[in-house]
């Protein structure tokens, strides 16, 4: 069974509150003639309404902390503050695409401490606590997430979002390539055991942190693109750097071998 603190109940409930009228629209957005499909007036509205309601919800949970979603904002001296992505995978919704997720990380004194990630489409919740492992939402019993143990980088399904050299570097190494368009499902799946690999550039530290550590507490590893020493992670240079691998213990050298 599942733990969960207080804290990590009230960011679950926010994220489910909020994500009711974002679903509707999603359900008016499939029902758009196909022309207008990826139109950012609509999509743009749906996003800014969903980070105005979350950005209430959470400062009830803990009043003071800023809520980050963009880059250029400021992170507070104390290390304390929330990570959201409103709609990961933004250009998927545009387009009526189901593959897009809400995204929110609890940050205390620079570490990742809580971390949900929900697809409001396929009803998919996955929420991790530092310490106390990661899990996806069950009806009776919550499922805990263990990444994949594989060995063989050919066979490996890998997700990559990357620029075009990287990419057709990863295409030479393996037979299995998804490019999905919202990295903290990415990373989510990973946890879960459904992929063996992430690769991904140009992220925002907001898309990446609650993926980032339900991987870790899957068993995962997560690293900067460029690191070629993997004993130990640079969580920080992670977050802030934006172009990551992910893996499991038996990938993690191979996989820096392809992106260094």
């Amino acid at each position: 069974m599942a733990y969960l603190s207080p804290v990590l109940t009230l960011i679950i409930s926010a994220v489910k509150k909020t994500s009711g009228a974002l679903a509707r629209d999603f359900n008016e957005l499939e029902h758009l003639q196909n022309g207008v499909h990826g139109d950012s007036s609509f999509a743009l509205r749906s996003f800014e309404r969903t980070e105005r309601i979350l950005k209430e919800e959470l400062s009830k949970i803990k009043a003071g902390y800023p809520v980050i979603v963009k880059n250029d904002e400021t992170i507070p001296a104390s290390g304390n503050y929330f990570l959201l992505s409103p709609i990961d995978g933004y250009v998927n919704f545009a387009h009526a695409n189901g593959n897009f997720a809400i995204s929110v990380a609890l940050i205390e004194k620079n570490n990742i401490v809580d971390a949900v990630i929900y697809n409001p489409i396929s009803d998919e919740m996955f929420f991790a606590e530092k310490g106390n492992g990661a899990f996806k939402e069950g009806f009776r019993n919550h499922e805990r997430l263990r990444i994949a143990g594989g060995k063989n980088l050919e066979k490996s399904l890998i997700s990559c979002n990357a620029d075009t050299d990287l990419l057709q570097k990863v295409c030479k190494t393996s037979q299995n390539i998804l490019i999905s368009g919202a990295v903290s499902l990415d990373l989510a799946y990973l946890a879960a055991g459904k992929s063996d690999a992430v690769i991904s550039t140009n992220n925002t530290p907001s898309a990446l942190a609650a993926g980032i550590l339900l991987v870790k507490e899957s068993g995962g590893y997560v690293f900067a693109i460029g690191e070629t020493d993997v004993r130990s992670e640079n969580l920080s240079k992670v977050l802030f750097g934006g172009n990551i691998f992910a893996t499991n213990e038996n990938l993690r050298q191979k996989i820096a071998d392809i992106t260094a």
